[in-house]
């Protein structure tokens, strides 16, 4: 599914987009796909930039504001978060998440080491617009 009702979706040549994959762009932060990607099935990107010789395997999530560089593989259900760059040639292994600048990856046990460097990242002002000094806003954009 391509969603550009909040913002632009750009997609290079040679990209194939498999299966009930979402793609959205966001009016201040557009989609950006290079050239010669896979968008696996499941996949689910939000306002980011990928550039070219990507795959993104199935289940896979990129939130907005996050950067996948040349060359890299994102593995099964793995996750690049919020406002995160992935460095030109990396994969990251099946379920793991990554977070930062540059990103770090992490294994889902690794949660709380993972939690220190997201906390700081703005996921509820990134996806939903919400004030990160009002917490009434930002719980009311995580119920949405």
């Amino acid at each position: 599914m391509l969603n550009g009702d909040l913002g632009p979706i750009h997609i290079g040549s040679n990209v194939l987009v498999m299966e009930n994959a979402v793609l959205r762009g966001r009016a201040n932060t557009p989609l950006t796909i290079g050239d010669a990607v896979l968008v696996g099935p499941h996949a689910h990107l939000n306002a980011a930039t990928v550039e070219d010789e990507v795959f993104i395997a199935t289940g896979v999530s990129v939130f907005a504001g996050a950067l996948v560089a040349t060359g890299s593989e994102l593995r099964i259900n793995s996750v690049l978060h919020v406002n995160s760059a992935l460095p030109a040639d990396t994969v990251v292994p099946i379920g793991w998440i990554t977070v930062g600048g540059p990103a770090q990856l992490f294994s889902p046990a690794r949660h709380e080491e993972l939690w220190a460097i997201q906390q700081t990242l703005d996921f509820p002002g990134t996806m939903y617009g919400a004030d990160p000094g009002n917490a009434d806003a930002r719980h009311h954009a995580l119920q949405v």
